[in-house]
């Protein structure tokens, strides 16, 4: 990677609070066959989420669009990074028929980095949308974006589309973004949040703890985020998805997250998810109102 060797250290035992159930259940065998037969991709698998059995139990699950190979290649991600293949332009329609066979009241969409698309994969994204819209009309949505290298003419195609809720993760503290995320910017995230403001969304975004971040950077970043803009904060727990990926350099207790949701609440943000096993899309309809 750009940012030089990962430090990878010995794996910690994960501390009881941490520990969750395997998915099992008749809701979460549904979501299987429905995801397989429309050979769709999900973050929940790709990213090795520990909250897949939950979600998928309760008949929910985060969509991912444009492929399952991403341009980068941040040293937390469990998602591949390669070549990705051509833009599959029935995936819009599929998204949106999955969504209606699931019964999904709020959707939840991300997707990969597509650096090397001219449009940053943003003109997929208003389809999706748009499809999402015309066969689901009673569901919300959140659109989880990537930064569209700073694009805004590709932020300003989602603001087009007018989803409930856009969110776009900084994942880390500013010392850190270069070790987590090398091709991202950690200015650059901070106005996309703002553009996004701008144009009228409620905007959201997410940061993982336990990366050897320290407590004044999380409240940076935290402050950071409602300066541009930024209405709804997930915090979770970085957890290591092998070992070639960068190590958890600590377990943060729930009673720090608990800390960090009133601060977070005091800052001005209108909403603040925060705990071990929260994710981006983690509960996402709370998100709305």
């Amino acid at each position: 990677m750009s940012c030089g060797p990962i430090d990878i250290k010995p794996r910690f035992k994960k501390p009881p609070w941490l520990k969750v159930k395997l998915p099992t259940g008749q809701n979460y065998r549904n979501v299987r066959q429905i995801v397989d037969n429309n050979k769709l991709h999900t973050i929940c698998e790709s990213g090795n989420c520990p909250n897949m059995g939950e979600c998928w139990g309760e008949g929910t699950a985060t969509f991912m669009i444009l492929g399952n190979i991403c341009t980068r290649s941040c040293s937390f991600c469990a998602v591949a990074t390669g070549r990705p293949k051509a833009v599959d332009l029935a995936e819009p329609m599929r998204v949106a028929e999955a969504i209606k066979l699931m019964g999904v009241k709020h959707a939840v969409l991300t997707s990969v980095d597509r650096d090397e698309l001219k449009d940053g994969g943003s003109i997929i994204w208003a389809e999706t949308v748009r499809a999402v819209r015309k066969i689901n009309p009673q569901t919300t949505m959140e659109t989880l974006i990537p930064d569209f290298k700073g694009k805004f003419d590709c932020v300003d195609r989602i603001i087009e589309v007018h989803p409930e809720v856009v969110s776009h993760n900084m994942e880390t503290v500013a010392r850190l973004n270069r070790l987590v995320r090398p091709q991202a910017k950690y200015d650059r995230s901070l106005k996309v949040i703002e553009h996004l403001k701008k144009g009228g969304m409620r905007t959201k975004s997410g940061v993982m703890l336990g990366l050897g971040e320290k407590e004044d950077e999380v409240l940076t970043v935290m402050q950071d985020l409602v300066n541009h803009g930024c209405d709804v904060l997930t915090l979770g727990q970085y957890l290591q998805p092998t070992k070639m990926h960068i190590a958890v350099d600590a377990f943060i207790t729930p009673e720090k997250f608990a800390e960090y949701k009133v601060a977070g609440l005091e800052m001005g943000f209108k909403y603040v998810e925060s705990g071990p096993l929260v994710r981006s899309s983690y509960h996402a309809e709370r998100h709305l109102a």
